[in-house]
């Protein structure tokens, strides 16, 4: 469940609050690899994410990376989809290593394991690109690298023994590299994609309500709006009513909008005393 978005939630989500820089971009890959694959469920998955939008995709039954919007398909060099099809294999094996090495020391004994990472970067109003790297094994917090303390934050025994193999490698320093070169990568990549991503499109409305044993649940829905930041309150009378709201997720469309609910409880002799 998501938290009720407040004035000063809502200013945190649009990155005004406390006198901290905006993100203006973001580019965000996540990895996915399982123990056990089978048919439908591929060994190692990788989607591409530039402003929460996916616009790229790589798994290993299809065995290519491919485009999953059309500026992606059409304003990339040649060879591009070749050498990121390569990436995407390299980076399979070796999720598949690190799930095998992180079984042996957790002492699993078959079964279905996942392990998972979420890495990139964000591009921030005052030019500087905050990097980010996080690792999760069977959907619990794993390993990840802090930009501010410049060093790995593991979560448990197992996760300190790969985080003193990785100093031991550089990993540390590599980091800043990675942060860089995500940076350079998120530019290209806003020039693509920049009549799509400054594009304004405004929500599409339903509310609809559900009477059962005495309650009334009221839920306000928006599709198809374009960026994916938006405050959904209801209020009876003039009156914000945050406190009994539950909200949703800011959720992708497959057209690259957004779509997102709230909902609230109210007696039903109180209906039209409520707006979305």
């Amino acid at each position: 469940m998501a938290p009720a978005l407040g004035l000063g939630a809502l200013l945190a989500l649009l990155g005004v609050s406390g006198g901290q820089p905006e993100v203006l971009h973001s580019l965000h890959f996540l990895n996915v690899a399982v123990s056990e694959p089978s048919p439908g469920i591929p060994q190692y998955v990788e989607i591409g994410y530039l402003d929460g939008i996916p616009f790229e995709r790589y798994n290993s039954e299809r065995g290519r990376m491919e485009p999953l919007t059309p500026w992606m398909a059409a304003e990339v060099e040649p060879g591009y989809w070749d050498g990121e099809t390569q990436i995407s294999e390299r980076i399979g094996l070796m999720a598949a290593t690190d799930l095998e090495r992180v079984g042996g020391l957790y002492n699993w004994s078959g079964g279905l394991h996942t392990w998972q990472r979420v890495c990139g970067c964000d591009l921030l109003s005052d030019g500087s690109v905050h990097g980010s790297h996080r690792y999760g094994i069977d959907g619990r917090d794993f390993i990840s690298f802090s930009p501010e303390t410049g060093t790995f934050v593991a979560a448990d025994g197992v996760a300190r023994i790969t985080e003193k193999r990785w100093k031991s490698n550089g990993y540390e320093a590599f980091q800043l590299d990675l942060a860089q070169s995500c940076g350079e990568d998120l530019r290209i990549y806003i020039e693509y994609g920049r009549e799509a991503l400054e594009r304004k499109d405004p929500p599409d409305v339903h509310v609809s309500g559900k009477e059962e044993h005495g309650i009334l649940t009221l839920s306000c829905r928006a599709y198809g709006f374009y960026p994916g930041i938006i405050g959904i309150n209801w209020l009876k009378g003039d009156e914000l009513r945050d406190q009994e709201t539950e909200w949703g997720g800011i959720v992708p469309n497959s057209d690259g909008t957004f779509h997102s609910w709230a909902r609230i409880e109210a007696l039903p002799g109180e209906r039209e005393q409520y707006r979305c």
